[in-house]
């Protein structure tokens, strides 16, 4: 019970899915995480580039915005960001990734859950190779973890 006998509503969790160029990876994501949660969670599709988030809203988002000032805005407010380890890397994904957008994402106080994907100028030691499938599922169960937490 809230304040004075009246049951306060739980906040829904909000998740931020980065993605830029096409927005395939974001999409994926965005279609895996409505299977495991249906509207349980808010999710933002947050683009790089306006192809990218029109793709995540396609695919479920219930948000999307595009670009640096959207990126930096919002990671600051969600609860989980998501998207390939190339969000916390300045030039990363053929330079659509800003330093400020890197730096936004790391310095966010929301739980970071990125997946490695391979990069060529990025090697991550003890990161398993792993098709993008299964690396998915591993995102979708730690997300449920830390929503259950």
């Amino acid at each position: 019970m809230g304040l004075h006998g009246i049951e306060m509503e739980k906040r829904k969790k909000s998740i931020a899915v980065i993605d830029g160029q096409g927005g395939g990876i974001g999409t994926v994501i965005i279609k895996r995480v409505r299977e495991a949660f249906a509207e349980e969670i808010e999710v933002i599709g947050l683009g790089t580039n306006a192809m990218a988030t029109g793709a995540m809203l396609k695919a479920g988002a219930n948000k999307g915005a595009s670009g640096e000032n959207a990126i930096v805005q919002t990671v600051k407010i969600v609860d989980i960001v998501t998207g390939t380890i190339g969000i916390l890397i300045a030039n990363s994904m053929m330079g659509e990734v800003t330093s400020k957008m890197a730096e936004a994402v790391g310095s966010s106080p929301a739980m970071k859950c990125l997946l490695p994907l391979r990069m060529s100028e990025v090697e991550i030691i003890g990161a398993s190779k792993e098709p993008l499938p299964h690396l998915i599922d591993h995102l979708i169960r730690r997300i449920q973890e830390i929503i259950a937490a």
